[in-house]
């Protein structure tokens, strides 16, 4: 029996058709001299968003990752365009996104002769991604693409790096036999757990947390998170990270854990008896920043073992969260048949959910009251705008900087979708990450929430979009560079001129055309028609600006209160 054969011209073809196999329909990215990738994207049908800043190109995707759960591409080409992007790298695995990097490389026949562009490229990017392989011969493109994309997917899930030199790139590569078919994932029946220390301890806990990490975006199918958090009677907190992976208006929500929880949420976190922490890191902002950690056992469900911290006193699960709170849900259901424990422990814990929630949406009120009485925008009258006008399918995008924290402030932003940075929160990442969120879903609302330094970090890439991938609305928070620092500043009493690191003035230059609509918000009783106004404008496929002057002191409650700004 004779095996099949098929000839590519090129690798970038033979590469582009198992992309098309595994149901990719879009890359993002900054090519160098390598420009058949385009010419084999165009023969398949493939997009590729154009870009003008390699770690943007990255952001993008990391972006469209994060919203989709599927595969995102980025092509690159290769010496500073590999540092260049290695930012973007670094996001996209904190983020655990699915990242798919094709690069070029010196040619392997020249390898050592110092030519043009040469560098030990995965020596470079090796720490930044799940995975990173040089393909030193036609024969292994395919195989090599494939063992990416599967490492990609995960689990865990994160970037890898695929460098194609440039002799191997131009030359022939024919596959003999089948194409290579992606790994078939197991459905797992929901099942008892077996009896242990974490399901003994959600037993005996009154007073727990859940604590919902970015691992669970697109793993909370059915409300499975919301139902286990019901059967225990638990508070339902999230990372930023993990902000979008269960319903923000669920009784049971109190928004984000640590630096950014509302006073209310905070004594409610630091009086609790249990934390189920699922599919998250327990880094520094939740659990050092704002809200006292406290002293209790911490069950952990994390699928990656880099994942599970062992700082925490409290029983350790390596699997996957959503199996895990499917497996105690079942669990807790059983145990219904007999008497619950304490039950008034039980009932009270619930009322001071309730309490907490009542009391947070006060504070929102009151805020807002305060706002109305002064002349200028404030952010929480911006935010609160945005919601009121959002359509039912909306994301927000956020930046990190110190107002846009604003953001991850619940109930002052509610529901929809969420995609922030990680905990490395690079600059641009937001303004840049909204255009993939976009791809990824174009029916969404996309409003892009952030700083004008992000804004100016990305604003090449904004308006080289516009004409052919617009749709998203910039929300741009203008306090003249970066107010996290200038904040810093004034706490240590240093001089403003001299450490110029925000400077009031006139918003920065948007690039005209036809395809961008720009203003500048200054009157209160416009805001709304002008947001209005700006979303008809996306929903046409053009991008919209928004710049709104803030003032240095409009900051989130819950950031004041951490006392690492000025009061």
């Amino acid at each position: 029996m004779t095996r099949a054969r098929k000839r590519y011209a090129d690798a970038w073809s033979a590469i582009v058709d198992l992309l098309v196999a595994h149901e990719v329909d879009t890359c993002f990215g900054l090519p160098g001299d390598d420009l058949e990738l385009l010419r084999a994207l165009d023969a398949h049908g493939l997009d590729l968003v154009p870009c003008r800043d390699q770690r943007n190109a990255m952001y993008m995707a990391t972006g469209y990752a994060l919203q989709s759960g599927r595969l995102a591409v980025c092509a690159l080409g290769k010496g500073p365009a590999v540092t260049h992007a290695a930012t973007g790298l670094l996001e996209a695995r904190e983020s655990g996104a699915p990242v798919l990097v094709l690069a070029a490389g010196a040619p392997e026949r020249r390898r050592g002769s110092g030519g043009f562009q040469e560098l030990d490229q995965i020596a470079v990017v090796a720490p930044l991604v799940r995975w990173a392989h040089r393909v030193g011969h036609p024969d292994r493109v395919v195989p090599a693409t494939v063992t990416a994309m599967t490492r990609a997917a995960g689990p865990p899930s994160g970037p890898v790096w695929l460098e194609v030199p440039d002799d191997v790139r131009t030359a022939e590569v024919v596959v003999t036999g089948p194409r290579p078919t992606p790994p078939e994932p197991l459905a797992f029946a929901t099942a008892p757990v077996t009896p242990g220390p974490a399901l003994a301890a959600l037993r005996a806990s009154r007073r727990p947390v859940v604590l919902v990490g970015g691992g669970m975006r697109h793993r909370n199918d059915g409300g499975a998170v919301e139902g286990f958090a019901e059967r225990l009677g638990a508070a339902l907190f999230t990372t930023a990270s993990g902000r979008g992976a269960v319903d923000e208006h669920h009784p049971l929500f109190c928004g984000v854990a640590g630096f950014y929880a509302a006073a209310p949420f905070r004594e409610l976190w630091s009086s609790c008896d249990l934390v189920v922490s699922l599919a998250g890191r327990l880094e520094e902002t939740v659990a050092e920043g704002g809200s006292p950690w406290p002293h209790v056992p911490v069950v952990q469900v994390n699928l990656d073992p880099g994942g599970l911290s062992a700082e925490f006193a409290g029983p350790r699960v390596l699997g996957d969260a959503r199996h895990a709170v499917l497996g105690w849900s079942r669990a807790l259901d059983e145990d219904r048949g007999a008497a619950l424990a304490d039950p008034d422990a039980r009932d009270a814990w619930s009322k001071r959910i309730a309490e907490a929630r009542a009391a947070a949406s006060h504070e929102v009120e009151a805020e807002l009251a305060r706002a109305a009485a002064l002349p200028e925008i404030r952010v929480a009258e911006l935010l609160a705008a945005l919601d009121a006008t959002a359509g039912e399918h909306h994301v927000l995008v956020q930046e990190n900087g110190l107002q846009d924290m604003w953001s991850y402030g619940f109930p002052f932003h509610v529901g929809g979708g969420s995609v922030v940075p990680s905990e490395q929160t690079p600059l641009g990442f937001g303004a840049a990450a909204a255009i993939g969120v976009k791809r990824a879903a174009p029916g969404h609302e996309v409003t892009a929430f952030i700083g004008d330094g992000a804004f100016l970090a990305a604003r090449a890439d904004i308006a080289v979009t516009a004409a052919s991938h617009g749709g998203v609305l910039y929300v741009v928070l203008c306090n003249g560079g970066y107010g996290w620092l200038d904040a810093q500043r004034a706490r240590l009493g240093l001089d403003a001129e001299r450490h110029a690191f925000a400077r009031r003035g006139a918003p920065p230059p948007v690039v005209d055309g036809p395809d961008l609509h720009h203003r500048v918000l200054r009157d209160k009783a416009a805001l709304t028609e002008e947001i209005l106004a700006a979303r008809r404008f996306c929903s046409q496929g053009g991008t919209a600006v928004l710049m709104v002057p803030v003032a240095p002191d409009d900051v989130l409650p819950a950031v004041r209160d951490a006392e690492v700004v000025p009061q």
